[in-house]
């Protein structure tokens, strides 16, 4: 069975093969939100942006929905758009991700709005 290693708050779960991410850290007792999205989230539907994650290493071992990250959410929340500048190939939805194998991740990242690849 899969280890998740959450990098930043220093918790490992062990989870089945092809799990949901977010449905698998809530049952730990990890929460995937941060600030006033712990009550105003879209639960589980890919629609907020909220249950982003930074994926550290192991990320061939997550299996996400590209296309909806890609071409969908950044339509309809901006938010998820500058989140992704800088990190397009290490930041993915908890929501949206199924555990295939061993990966290490950072929950909640922080929005990069004034950093060196958000203005360059």
């Amino acid at each position: 069975m899969p280890t998740v290693t959450f990098k930043n708050l220093k918790k490992k779960i062990i989870v089945p093969e092809g799990a949901n991410l977010r449905k698998e850290a809530h049952k730990n007792g990890i929460s995937m939100h941060s600030g006033p999205h712990r009550y105003l989230n879209c639960f589980g539907n890919g629609m907020c942006a909220s249950c982003r994650v930074k994926v550290v290493s192991g990320g061939e071992n997550l299996k996400r929905k590209t296309w909806w990250e890609k071409y969908v959410l950044p339509i309809l929340n901006p938010v998820w758009f500058f989140a992704r500048i800088g990190n397009e190939q290490t930041l993915t939805l908890a929501c949206q991700s199924r555990v295939m194998g061993d990966c290490e991740i950072e929950a909640t990242p922080e929005m990069n709005l004034h950093g060196e690849p958000f203005w360059s």
